[in-house]
């Protein structure tokens, strides 16, 4: 296999394995009716990744309910109204060549935050009751969230199946759950983050009902349409032989067994990290060991991102069988059109739009 070769999922076919993870661009409204939904930097900066040349296109974490949203800037999809400003977005991918995916979201304790910019800081009086497995919070700098109860909890469960059947009716052809950098999935899965002792925490059984469980209520919303889980490996914990509370966190044998169990998702795009504060070597794909192990594991497919930052490293993950998808997310915020110049670099032959030949750096 090679970085630009064809892939398909559930019949869906992807022009190449080089694809746009979810970034959050906190640009959206965060009040009024435009609460949530993209806008014009949105068209602009989904459309250009598409022409650009990414395979899948991943529209960012898009929060289920208000009140998972990481920011107020961040986007939502709950509501019928919000259906044509994430149409919009489902065309102009489409329209480009790429598949139009979107992620869905709780932020759980992570939520009600400022932006990256300014801090990330909790917003105080102008945020909002943040929810969680336990009432643990994330650091001395957020607030602990309020324990759920069994209602909410249900609650959220309809709340991603209602946003997975509104990004379809809007024309995303590809679902991603967020189980990943500790929002409110991964919260659930970790024994760092939930200590309960209901069916909802506990064992690995118990910690991993909420994902089993969404992944149901998805999967019924949806059809059969592929579905992606966004996951992080490990906490790092076990890496570090860093005991904290009396457990090493989510680990990768955690990973491996949990992949093996839900066979009904497609793709597993793999990550790490960001449930708690600890100690991460990040460095040129720091991530793809991880991934290599769950692919080698469990067969199932699966993509990596962690500063992949050129054409020969991506190339490489996916002839050597690393990971059958490479996502490259920091470096295509500056260069939209990174795929047709690693295309360019590999001598792949992969066509340019008839308007930009002139362009091109070999012409």
């Amino acid at each position: 296999m090679h970085l630009f070769d064809p892939i398909e999922l559930r019949g869906k076919q992807i022009r190449n394995r080089l694809w746009l993870p979810p970034m959050c661009q906190y640009s959206a409204g965060e009040k009024g009716e435009w609460l949530g939904r993209p806008n014009d930097w949105h068209y602009q900066h989904y459309a250009s990744r598409s022409l650009g040349g990414f395979g899948l296109v991943t529209v960012e974490a898009t929060a289920v309910a208000p009140e998972g949203r990481i920011s107020p800037f961040c986007l939502c999809l709950d509501d019928e109204a919000d259906v044509p400003a994430f149409r919009h977005i489902a065309r102009v991918i489409n329209q480009h060549g790429a598949l139009p995916a979107i992620q869905l979201n709780h932020a759980g304790r992570k939520a009600s935050t400022g932006v990256p910019w300014e801090g990330s800081h909790a917003l105080g009086e102008s945020g909002w009751q943040t929810l969680g497995p336990s009432p643990l919070p994330f650091d001395k700098e957020l607030p602990a969230p309020r324990e759920m109860t069994h209602e909410d909890i249900e609650r959220v469960i309809g709340q991603f199946a209602r946003s997975a059947q509104l990004a379809v009716e809007a024309g995303f052809q590809a679902i991603e759950l967020h189980a990943a950098h500790g929002y409110l999935i991964h919260q659930f899965l970790s024994p760092v983050s939930n200590v309960r002792h209901d069916e909802w925490g506990g064992d690995f059984e118990g910690r991993t009902r909420l994902l089993r469980e969404v992944l149901r209520a998805v999967r019924g919303a949806i059809g059969d349409l592929p579905l992606f889980v966004r996951l992080s490996a490990t906490d790092w914990l076990a890496e570090y032989f860093e005991e904290r509370e009396g457990t090493f966190g989510w680990t990768v044998k955690d990973s491996i067994r949990l992949v093996r169990e839900l066979d009904d998702v497609d793709f597993w795009s793999i990550t790490s990290g960001g449930c708690i504060h600890a100690k991460i070597p990040v460095g040129p794909g720091y991530q793809i060991p991880f991934a290599r192990r769950i692919k080698d594991e469990t067969g199932a497919l699966v993509g990596v991102a962690g500063q992949i930052t050129n054409a020969t490293q991506a190339d490489v993950v996916v002839y050597e069988e690393e990971a059958d998808v490479v996502y490259t997310g920091r470096v295509a915020l500056h260069d939209p059109y990174l795929p047709r110049h690693w295309a360019l670099q590999l001598d792949e032959n992969v066509p340019w739009p008839h308007q930009y030949l002139r362009g091109r750096e070999d012409s």
